[in-house]
């Protein structure tokens, strides 16, 4: 399984949703290839399964929606392991 985090113009924001990713996902014991971050001009869709993005952010991103976790907080990662259990363990 791969993951891109997306924010909107810089990479820091990504870059702490990356980090928040692997550690729910180590926590749930979900196991993926990669989690990598990215703004969303650089975004490529390629080979990504999921992406974790900013509500402010996800109406401008081309992807699937339903395979978008789309975070109110991207800060809370009790939103972000509800929302990854809710997609991603089905």
């Amino acid at each position: 399984m791969n993951i891109k985090c997306v924010c909107g113009s810089g990479l820091g924001s990504s870059l702490l949703l990356e980090m928040n990713v692997k550690s729910v996902l180590d926590k749930l014991k979900i196991q993926y290839d990669s989690v990598e971050h990215t703004n969303i001009s650089s975004f490529s869709k390629n080979g990504v399964d999921y992406v974790v993005v900013g509500a402010d952010v996800a109406p401008a991103l081309d992807f699937p929606k339903e395979r978008m976790i789309v975070l109110l907080n991207i800060l809370s990662k009790d939103e972000l392991e509800t929302k990854i259990k809710e997609i991603i363990k089905k």
